[in-house]
């Protein structure tokens, strides 16, 4: 994984890194590298804080299930990673959201999949106001 960083997000960085220094206290991390903080000073009766830190461009898809129900604090501890009896062997790897990449999904007469749409039958009746 060795993807490049916009500028935005180096530069947002700086800030969450600081913050994480002060404030944090590493959780884990899981296998595409990310990793994940609490606040180490959480008041009572106050929920805690919980964040990641991506290992690449920052993208919520790339947080696993695992991580996904301890970040929204359905549990109190992460579940473990795959080999852990809450893996099923039909589950597939997790894949990150390719919308609006070069990777995204294409119907067949989409533009930009080089194709051309089926000409129109001539069926089509326009609405017009009575």
């Amino acid at each position: 994984m060795s993807e490049k960083i916009s500028l935005i997000a180096r530069m947002a960085n700086v800030h969450i890194n600081f913050m994480t220094w002060r404030r944090g206290e590493l959780v884990g991390t899981d296998r595409f590298g990310n990793k994940y903080y609490r606040d180490k000073n959480a008041r009572r009766g106050v929920k805690e804080r919980r964040w990641v830190i991506y290992a690449s461009e920052p993208d919520a898809s790339k947080v696993p299930p695992e991580w996904h129900s301890w970040l929204h604090h359905t549990r109190l501890d992460p579940l473990p990673e795959k080999d852990s009896p809450f893996h099923r062997p039909w589950q597939k790897e997790h894949a990150p959201n390719a919308s609006g990449s070069v990777q995204a999904y294409r119907p067949s007469g989409h533009t930009l999949a080089g194709g051309t749409r089926a000409p129109a039958t001539g069926d089509y009746e326009p609405w017009t106001p009575a």
